[in-house]
This record gives structure tokens, sequence and C-alpha cells, in this order.
């Protein structure tokens, strides 16, 4: 990269797994705008941070400048740099493209065909345009990026059957009791992944479910919404005994159950099993609290192990899907390369946008 280029750089569930994704989450996305804002060279960047994958697209005057963006990333996360290049991406000019595209599609998530991406992207879009961050490369990058989602979506069948987190969680709650009808399940957090699985385990027969937040207002909305009931949230050690299932998703920077909690509750639910299912980033679950007897703990990779399963069935729409994408990251790429040519070194910030709207519909 010795003249202005187009990057990605970052690190995703295809090669760090969860203890190391936890290490790797951002925390305070906005302290970490504001080091990146003081990159010599850096002329455009977005941050795209989830459970399964942080990413850094931007568009830099020279390698020195995505090198300095990765620096400064490490060093926040306190994550040493020679250890992060051995599970990094680094993809430029049209791959970096198509990788936006495939992502967006929900086509490199650990569920492949998952929808929840789609937002997960709009929301950095979003957030980096908001902080002047984007400009005319980034702009056009992630509309070309939200319209072959939806092309992908509409003309293949990638989204085809349960997909999405909740489902491979209540579908692995089915496996191991059976009907959900006499299951009782609480669900701690009602962000969106924890209120989609409270719906899921609603749809599919669950009748006394529960949930808990910190928001006690939301989680009354929830619980209305869902013939529910609430439970406190500071009081959930408490509660586990009670349930047979236990969803924890929330956005706490530490566990919020501990193996002691849960060995508590074992003990006062004697020959009962307890499926824990841990959906967030970092854990909830204290992980040793898979050791104890009768305890079962699914975390995200587990999960996305479970799915796999079904990815089989989907191969085919898999490889059409990546052909549409790369069909539509080549003839992006030609325009990117053309105005990265004639431009030199692109401007900073959405006053270069283009002057078509952000299309985000999916």
């Amino acid at each position: 990269m010795s003249e202005a280029c187009l990057f990605v750089i970052g690190a995703t569930h295809h090669s760090a797994p969860v203890e190391v994704r936890e290490k790797l989450a951002v925390d305070s996305e906005a302290a970490l705008r504001q080091e990146l804002s003081s990159v010599g060279g850096l002329r455009e960047i977005a941050l795209l941070n989830t459970c399964n994958r942080v990413e850094f697209y931007g568009v830099a005057a020279n390698e020195a400048a995505a090198d300095h963006v990765q620096a400064v990333y490490c060093a926040r996360q306190k994550f040493q740099v020679g250890e992060f290049e051995k599970i990094r991406i680094r993809l430029t000019g049209r791959e970096a493209a198509l990788h936006l595209f495939e992502v967006a599609s929900g086509l490199d998530s650990q569920l492949v065909g998952e929808n929840e991406i789609f937002g997960q992207v709009k929301e950095a879009y979003a957030a980096a345009q908001t902080h002047g961050s984007t400009g005319a490369v980034l702009n056009r990058l992630f509309q070309k990026a939200f319209q072959a989602a939806k092309h992908v979506r509409t003309n293949t069948g990638i989204s085809s059957g349960r997909v999405s987190i909740a489902n491979v969680a209540v579908d692995l709650a089915t496996n191991i009791f059976g009907s959900l009808a006499t299951a009782k399940v609480l669900v701690l957090g009602t962000g969106e992944i924890g209120e989609g699985t409270a719906k899921a385990f609603k749809s599919r027969g669950a009748e006394d479910l529960a949930v808990a937040s910190r928001s006690i207002q939301h989680a009354t909305e929830v619980a209305g919404g869902l013939a529910a009931k609430t439970v406190s949230f500071e009081e959930r050690d408490a509660h586990i005994s009670t349930y047979d299932i236990v969803v924890c998703s929330t956005s706490a920077p530490n566990t919020i159950l501990s193996t002691a909690a849960v060995a508590a509750a074992i003990k006062r639910r004697p020959a009962r099993p307890l499926l824990l299912i841990d959906l967030a980033m970092p854990r909830d679950i204290e992980a040793s609290a898979a050791d104890l007897q009768n305890v079962f703990l699914y975390n995200l990779d587990d999960l996305a192990k479970i799915a796999e399963a079904n990815r089989a069935a989907r191969e085919a729409e898999i490889a059409r899907c990546r052909e549409l994408l790369s069909e539509r990251a080549s003839s992006l790429w030609e325009h990117v390369q053309r105005y990265l040519d004639q431009a030199g070194q692109p401007t900073q910030g959405p006053a270069s946008a283009p002057a078509e709207a952000p299309r985000t519909g999916a």
C-alpha cells in the first residue's frame, strides 16, 4: 500500500476463539475513535465491533497509516501486535470491498445467512458518519454493501430456515428437554439478542418464561409483550435454581453468573439438569460452571458448531451468493480505483460523500 488505498484490518471468529475475542472487544468506541483521529495519513475510518468480529474499514494514504491504526488498537486493548497479526485479517482494494459485502450479507457469519449482522453493519456505518470519519470511498462502499446484501437475500435462499442465534439456542433447548411447554426459562438481558431469544422461546411453546434486565422498565415492556414474568436482575443468583434454562445476553463487562452461584443453584435442584446458554461477549457466565455435574453450558462458539450441521443444505446457495457478491465487488472496485487514481489522497469527512443518500434497506 504505497499509495492511497481501501483496507480492512481486524479479527473474527474464523481465527479468534471466544476467549480471545473477549480481549479484542472494544469497550469504548468513542475513546478509540478519538485516538484514531490523530493517525496521520488516515483519510477515512469505520469500526465494526460485534460479538464475532472487530474490523476497521478505512482509506489510508499509505501503508504506514494502516499499520498505525493496528498499533493504536492493539495498544488500547493491551494486546501484543505480534499475537494480533497471527489471527488478523488484512485485505486491500477489491478484496476488502468483497469482504464487507460478504459480512453484510451474512455470508461471513458464524451462522451463515443470519440477519443480525446487517443491522450491526448499518449501525457501524451510521456511527462513522455521525463522527465525520467517512468520505467518498467508504460512503460508496457501505451503500453498495447494503444493496448487495439486499440483492442476495432477495434472490437466493441464503437465509432460508432458522439461522439466527436465538433460534439455534431454542433448537438446542428443544433437543435437550423435548417439549418446551413444561420447561421454565429465564432470559437475563433484554437487548436485541435477549429480546429476540425470549420471543423465539415463546413462539416455540415455552409457557413459563421470565426476563430480567438492569432496566426494570425495559424488562417490563418485553415481558408484557410476551405474557412473561419479570424477576429482579440484582437477585438473579437466587432465581437460577427455579429455572431449567437460563439464557444470558447482557452487555456487562464481566461475568454476571459465577460458578459458585451456579453450584449453589444445583444443590437446590438435585437430579434436575440446568441448561445455561451464554450469548454474550464478553461472556456472562464463568466458564468453569461447565465442570459442575448436571450443568450444560453453551457459548457462542458452541452454538455455531451446532448450526454448522445445517450448513450443508445451503452450500449451493452459498456458492451462488459468493458469485453474485464477487461480481458486484469487482464493479465497485473499478469505480473506487478510478477515484483514488484521480484524487490521489481523498479528503476526509461526509462533505465529500456522493450526492445519493445512504441506502440501508434490507
